[in-house]
């Protein structure tokens, strides 16, 4: 009975009918989209209408922590004689029955390019780095009578997701973070719902809403999507913001870590965003491996809550990888971060800011953070702190923006 999906599935987790060829799972977080798609593949597994299945989330790690090994994952959700054996060298799971599923990221989409499919698995379909990953699976979906895709996501403006909204073979599933409340524990509750309940990010976050645009964000999709490049041109320098978490719990904010380029065009090229929570050595270790990559000249650290804790971190990482340090900036943010984004928002505006490819989680906080939302957009700040240093060479000086 404890894998009997049947009898623990919500009606709209169940499979559609009708001769789609997408399923979109388009809810809010904590809605169970990861569940519905590992007991979906499993499915169509065990009645043999799926013999090879492609598994593609936006990272790999994403792909073995949360499709596969996770607690909604397909490993989880499989009673012991169906279980597939996980062969992690060769990225894939091989079933009793003899079905296969490969391992893919989002973040390699050449590597989709030429596999064939029956079935496939698409998870946080609107983090992926790039869309071209969806493009390719979908050319590679031409095996057996009626090859389908799942794909789950939380809504998030993307030029390709809204495309698969309007497409006439999508049957879309919708629901909110509370259609499952009963299963979710009290802290994501409070730091979830609390955190975006009563705003227009919450429409997106916990009631699964697709919205355009979001009023006094500090910048638009459509501002970035238009300045958008595959390729950064020869770079002056190159520099990394960073705005460091002191703690590494699920509760504690990220380490933002964000690496920008000053080019020959006199343009800026946002090149890497290597945020995420990790211990005060992960995050060392995350900046050095940046620096060597990039050959930046220059790491700008805010030092407000960190003090020395900030340089001699890099200084033990550095120490221990036989690494050298680039210069060292220490800033201390005085004034409101509204105040401290303006001259970046005036960079953006004037077209003069490039993404090299895309990076969903730094622009959802560019395009969703806004004056009255109360939690601490980290990834945002590393990226001014970069952006701002850079333009010091252009005549801005720290103290206008409220940093010294």
């Amino acid at each position: 009975m404890a894998y009997d999906w049947e009898l623990h599935r919500r009606p709209e987790q169940a499979i559609p009918p009708g001769n789609w060829l997408i399923w979109l799972i388009l809810t809010g977080r904590g809605w169970g989209k990861t569940r519905t798609g590992s007991e979906t593949v499993r499915h169509m597994v065990m009645t043999n209408q799926a013999r090879r299945v492609a598994l593609v989330g936006a990272t790999a790690a994403d792909v073995r922590d949360v499709m596969v090994e996770g607690p909604s994952g397909i490993l989880s959700v499989c009673p012991p004689h169906e279980r597939p054996e996980y062969q992690p060298s060769k990225r894939r799971l091989v079933w009793p029955n003899g079905a296969m599923a490969y391992l893919y990221t989002a973040d390699e989409p050449d590597r989709l390019r030429g596999p064939q499919h029956d079935f496939a698995f698409c998870d946080e379909l609107a983090s992926w780095r790039y869309p071209e990953a969806w493009t390719n699976l979908l050319l590679g979906l031409r095996l057996g009578s009626q090859p389908r895709v799942v794909a789950t996501t939380t809504p998030k403006r993307r030029p390709f997701l809204k495309e698969i909204i309007q497409d006439p073979r999508t049957y879309i599933t919708r629901g909110s973070t509370y259609d499952n409340i009963d299963n979710l524990p009290q802290y994501y509750i409070s730091q979830v719902i609390a955190k975006y309940e009563g705003t227009l990010l919450g429409r997106q976050e916990i009631y699964g809403e697709y919205i355009e645009e979001i009023p006094g964000a500090l910048l638009q999709y459509h501002m970035i999507e238009a300045c958008r490049v595959l390729y950064p041109p020869t770079l002056r320098r190159v520099v990394i913001g960073v705005d460091p978490a002191t703690t590494a719990s699920e509760e504690s904010d990220e380490t933002g870590i964000v690496a920008v380029g000053y080019g020959i065009d006199r343009q800026y090229y946002v090149l890497a965003d290597e945020s995420g929570r990790y211990t005060p050595i992960g995050w060392g270790r995350k900046i050095l491996d940046l620096v060597q990559r990039l050959e930046a000249d220059a790491i700008v650290v805010e030092v407000n809550q960190g003090g020395e804790m900030v340089r001699t971190i890099l200084e033990m990482a550095a120490h221990n990888l036989g690494l050298s340090l680039p210069r060292i900036i220490e800033i201390h943010a005085k004034r409101g971060k509204l105040i401290r984004a303006e001259p970046s928002v005036a960079l953006y505006e004037q077209k003069k800011v490039h993404h090299v490819g895309t990076f969903p989680q730094l622009e959802d906080q560019l395009c969703g953070w806004t004056i009255n939302l109360d939690w601490s957009p980290d990834r945002l700040d590393a990226l001014i702190y970069a952006l701002t240093e850079l333009q010091r060479h252009e005549g801005t000086p720290w103290e206008a923006i409220g940093l010294h």
